[in-house]
């Protein structure tokens, strides 16, 4: 079975909109303009890389990731990675070229499936509507959060609002860093 890892950026308070500066949210950008930058902070993105097989994405992020990712050397390993985008609506000629093989996935349970295969660990990013649902659904394995030091108030929130059972974590990895940020790994506990 492969292990599906959430990986985001997380305000205080659960906000993950927006933090590379994604237009039309009006705290747009708040990890690098209210945080001082600290390289060994995001140590963790770049393990990520390597030690993924797949990405996975929603609609959305896919959209805004595709027209940047491809280019950009600091996200090279992702470029050559299968890519997993799950959506309703998306079809196939919204997918761009040059960036490796590319399949819709159009339910939760389709990554089920996709989860029973032969493979490594599936990471995704962004995408925060599919965290939601795949939390939701019990589908997810793994955290990855940075943790940053706001209360952004409003803006869409990594965890759903559902009453659901409680879900324990264990935490298997943190570092608190000088500029306030937290990594937090957390495993599902089954």
């Amino acid at each position: 079975m492969r292990t599906l890892i959430s990986t985001a950026f997380v305000s205080l308070d659960g906000v993950v909109e927006a933090p590379g500066g994604e237009p039309g949210y009006r705290n747009s950008g708040w990890t690098f303009k209210d945080v001082e930058f600290l390289p060994e902070a995001y140590e963790i993105k770049g393990r990520e890389q390597q030690e993924s097989a797949a990405l996975m994405l929603g609609r959305t992020s896919y959209e805004a990731f595709s027209a940047v990712w491809p280019g950009m050397e600091e996200f090279a390993e992702y470029k050559v990675m299968p890519k997993y985008v799950v959506s309703t609506t998306l079809q196939e000629d919204g997918l761009v070229s040059g960036w490796g093989d590319t399949t819709i996935l159009r339910s939760a349970d389709e990554v089920a499936a996709l989860k029973e295969t032969d493979g490594g660990p599936i990471i995704i990013h962004g995408s925060a509507t599919l965290n939601r649902s795949l939390s939701d659904a019990g589908l997810i394995d793994r955290y990855h959060l940075l943790v940053f030091p706001l209360l952004l108030g409003a803006g869409k929130r990594l965890f759903s609002t559902s009453d659901k059972a409680t879900q324990k974590l264990k935490l298997v990895e943190y570092e608190a860093y000088a500029n306030g940020i937290q990594k937090n790994v957390f495993d599902v506990v089954r």
